[in-house]
């Protein structure tokens, strides 16, 4: 077993595993460790413990020290010296004309490096942007592009929900989130009811897959047939799984009954579909 503490950058970022170096760290302790940008200050948002060596994927940095009063003040000092340098980066971009989407920029802890985030469609050919960068800012520039979910992170908004994006209020990692899981669930597969801020699959898609792969293993599902309490066998047309009501087809109308009232006869087994397991939003203009 090794002692390690989990370290995170961001408000709500990815936890780091850092060793704690015979300190004596709490939780919601402010600490200076070196990381492969530089020296940075992070958020210890998981207390000293005990995990397997084998589940450490890389070699642990130790934590350098508990943050000082200097180390705080630094750090302040940095994230306004950030908002200027952002507002600078800006103008730099649109002097080059790069196809490119400015999202943040923050220095290291020791002003050594300054680490600027951004989103693009495909490569951009920023040599030219990193000289004049380079000779503004005079420390070393680090160029950091992001896809789309990572971009919705740090811009933020509000979801479908009415709730600020999950990525920004809790989500600290992606999670597989795949086209099969919306079908699954019944959705319909249009842009505006699947697809979030970002443009791809919405995270709580993935929060509430297990919960309908509970009740799908349970109860008929569309194609199956299945014999009703008047003794018709009838094919399902629909079904409502959050309230376990399906709707079935019996001649020429269509009848609903409650999932428990009814008995599976036949299966109906679909065949995968590559498509379904990336996390692409179909498009069929139907918003309805």
């Amino acid at each position: 077993m090794t002692k390690v503490v989990g370290v995170s950058f961001k408000e709500v970022g990815k936890i780091y595993w850092f060793s704690p170096n015979n300190l004596t760290i709490e939780k919601n302790d402010n600490v200076v460790v070196e990381t492969i940008r530089g020296m940075e200050l992070g958020l210890v948002v998981q207390p000293i413990t005990d995990i397997e060596e084998s589940n450490i994927e890389h070699e642990l940095k130790p934590v350098l020290r508990v943050a000082t009063k200097q180390d705080l003040k630094t750090y302040q000092n940095n994230i306004e010296k950030a908002k200027t340098a952002l507002k600078q980066c800006k103008r730099v971009i649109e002097q080059h004309q790069l196809e490119m989407k400015l999202l943040d920029c923050e220095y290291t802890l020791d002003r050594q490096k300054i680490i600027i985030y951004y989103n693009a469609e495909g490569r951009v050919d920023f040599r030219e942007l990193l000289k004049d960068l380079a000779a503004l800012f005079k420390v070393r520039i680090e160029l950091r592009q992001v896809g789309p979910r990572e971009g919705a992170k740090f811009i933020g908004g509000i979801g479908s929900c009415g709730q600020i994006v999950c990525c920004k209020r809790h989500l600290r990692e992606f999670d597989l989130v795949t086209m099969r899981m919306a079908k699954e669930q019944g959705m319909t597969l249009s842009s505006s009811k699947i697809a979030g801020l970002c443009g791809k699959l919405m995270c709580c898609i993935g929060y509430e897959n297990p919960i309908y792969q509970e009740v799908r293993s349970r109860i008929p599902l569309v194609g199956d047939v299945v014999k009703t309490p008047t003794g018709c066998n009838c094919k399902v047309v629909s079904v409502d799984y959050l309230r376990e009501v399906i709707r079935v087809e019996n001649k020429d109308k269509v009848e609903v009954w409650a999932a428990e009232e009814l008995e599976k006869i036949e299966s109906h087994y679909e065949e995968e579909n590559p498509d379904d397991l990336t996390d692409d939003v179909i498009e069929n203009g139907n918003d309805s």
